[in-house]
């Protein structure tokens, strides 16, 4: 799955599923669980349709009414007008915190 269909493209996947969503948001949008889940399940279905190599599919969903988000996603002043990252590291596993925690250790 991928949000920027030219370097989907690029990538030469077996099979992809697009969608024209900001960079980011590629299974919906944050603190939205039934659209993440909708998406995810239109894009599962999408590769099971695909038969041919190459194929990148776009799934038929819009982030917006008009289309005025891309030019803010497109913008080159370098301003980043997201919300601010969360650099506290998560890990699925307690042995996945343990494992990474060792591999810093110098």
């Amino acid at each position: 799955m991928g949000a920027a269909r030219d370097i989907l493209a690029a990538g030469n996947p077996p099979r992809a599923v697009f969608l024209d969503y900001p960079l980011g948001n590629t299974a919906g949008r944050p603190f939205a669980p039934d659209e993440q889940y909708a998406i995810t399940r239109s894009a599962i279905e999408a590769l099971e349709r695909m038969t041919g190599p190459g194929t990148i599919e776009t799934l038929d969903r819009v982030w917006s009414d008009d289309e005025t988000w891309k030019t803010e996603a497109a913008r080159t002043d370098g301003a980043d007008r997201r919300q601010p990252r969360d650099p506290t590291p998560r890990y699925q596993f307690e042995e996945d915190r343990i494992a990474a925690e060792a591999a810093r250790a110098p």
